[in-house]
């Protein structure tokens, strides 16, 4: 198991400017951070990488779909093709980082609904995409994670039933699907219940409370959580997502409008504590 911090906490592009941010991380015990794909090119995330080797920390991706002219599932041929490139380049960036695992709700805009969930012929093209997704990465020692969101974020893929039955489409050894506590507070009817339901296909962990705030200060019951991972074999990323309101952009994604805790390093210190203890005393519960 590794521990890794989601960096969009402070920005959506990782530059130099957040060096102290990656050092204060390390000096946590975080094993790595996940870092933000939205702009950028692969000699950026070349550099980047280089920059974690020297202080230790590994790393995986999060990306979304940023916007309808490039939506893999659209209706539109060009708009498609370029949400397929647009996944190439996902996959690109990432390999030059060096990441373990790229995640993210990568199959439609944020925020955009059609009044029904998807249809047939969305579902469908959702998949040739992720399977020509999947393909590009062949090779490149990348894992693929496709993340549900709530009904309220998107309406392609809200629950972990199928996300599963996503990943067994697109039919790929390297391609999963990301388990949110967050989301699955939402969505399901058993939060950890569905962790054992969909275990096979569990390819990454998102550690989110459920205001988004510091992990252990809500009422998302991590303890089980852990026990039912481990329970379930997984030895993967548990990765802390928090959420503040100085990003804009991100606010206005995560619906974030008032101060969720104390400070930035109260969120980092209390979660990685938080996991060393719960994945601790899951060892004893399996």
């Amino acid at each position: 198991m590794k521990i890794g911090f989601n960096l969009l906490l402070w920005t959506t592009h990782v530059t130099d400017a957040d060096a102290g941010v990656l050092e204060q991380l390390k000096a946590a015990g975080y094993d790595g951070v996940e870092v933000p794909v939205f702009e950028g090119d692969e000699a950026h995330y070349a550099a980047l990488k280089a920059r974690l080797d020297g202080l230790g920390l590994d790393s995986t991706v999060v990306a979304i779909v940023q916007d309808e002219a490039r939506n893999p599932m659209s209706d539109d041929p060009a708009s498609r093709q370029a949400g397929i490139d647009y996944l190439k380049w996902l996959v690109d960036c990432s390999a030059a980082l060096g990441a373990e695992v790229l995640c993210g709700p990568f199959y439609q805009p944020l925020g955009v609904f059609s009044g029904t969930g998807p249809t047939p012929d969305e579902w469908q093209r959702m998949v040739e995409a992720h399977r020509a997704m999947a393909s590009h990465a062949a090779g490149a020692g990348l894992t693929i994670a496709v993340e549900p969101l709530n009904r309220f974020e998107c309406y392609a893929l809200n629950t972990a039933e199928r996300a599963a039955a996503l990943a067994d489409a697109v039919g790929a050894d390297q391609y999963g699907y990301l388990y949110d506590t967050f989301h699955a507070n939402i969505e399901e009817k058993d939060p950890v219940g569905v962790i054992a339901e969909t275990a096979g296909r569990i390819a990454h962990v998102h550690i989110s409370e459920n205001d988004r705030g510091t992990p252990g200060r809500g009422h998302i019951d991590f303890q089980a959580t852990f026990d039912a991972l481990r329970r379930a074999g997984y030895d993967g990323w548990l990765t802390v997502e928090a959420f503040g309101h100085a990003l804009p952009d991100i606010a206005a994604a995560t619906k974030v409008w008032r101060p969720l805790f104390g400070s930035e390093e109260q969120v980092f210190s209390e979660a990685i504590d938080l996991i060393r203890r719960g994945w601790a005393a899951a060892e004893h519960n399996a």
